[in-house]
């Protein structure tokens, strides 16, 4: 069984002030935000083996306050989890390492809600809805395909677990 928590990025400088998407920071409240979400997962002793995250500057950087919060966590850049990344090369890699029983992408809307429905019912619904700096939980089945073989078990906005902290 693996644990699979889709964390989308925290908040972000607005879109008009960077010419270069993939260069847009956290602001300041979004890195506050973020390590606040991290550390409330951190306490609930939610744990992971590694964190993949989008190339994505914005992306990155809630990486790195996420494994800050959750004992130094590896981090690995992938493309496929840029804006509009592969979902077969999510797959793929997954099917590689079904060892790691835990494990945190960071990435974007609305690719990773359409994943969630994809790895849940094995289709895209529309019905989920992940905030920023908001997490989703799956349990994964090692013996079984990831499109529509996974449960969630969690779909959490960021308010909720601030209020945890």
């Amino acid at each position: 069984m693996s644990f699979i928590y889709l964390f989308r990025h925290g908040i972000a400088q607005d879109r008009e002030a960077f010419a270069d998407d993939r260069q847009r920071p956290l602001t300041a409240h979004g890195k506050e935000k973020t390590r606040t979400v991290a550390q409330a997962l951190h306490n609930l002793g939610l744990e992971g083996n590694l964190i993949l995250t989008s190339p994505l500057l914005r992306a990155q950087q809630t990486a790195e306050i996420l494994a800050d919060c959750c004992n130094h966590i590896p981090i690995e850049v992938v493309d496929w989890l840029a804006p509009e990344g592969s979902f077969a090369e999510w797959e793929t890699w997954f099917d590689r390492h079904k060892h790691l029983n835990s494990l945190f992408l960071v990435g974007h809307e609305p690719d990773l809600s359409m994943w969630a429905e994809l790895m849940t019912w094995g289709q895209v619904s529309g019905n989920v809805l992940l905030k920023k700096a908001g997490m989703i939980g799956l349990i994964s089945d090692p013996d079984k395909p990831l499109k529509g073989n996974c449960i969630m078990f969690l779909l959490v906005p960021p308010k909720i677990l601030q209020d945890l902290r």
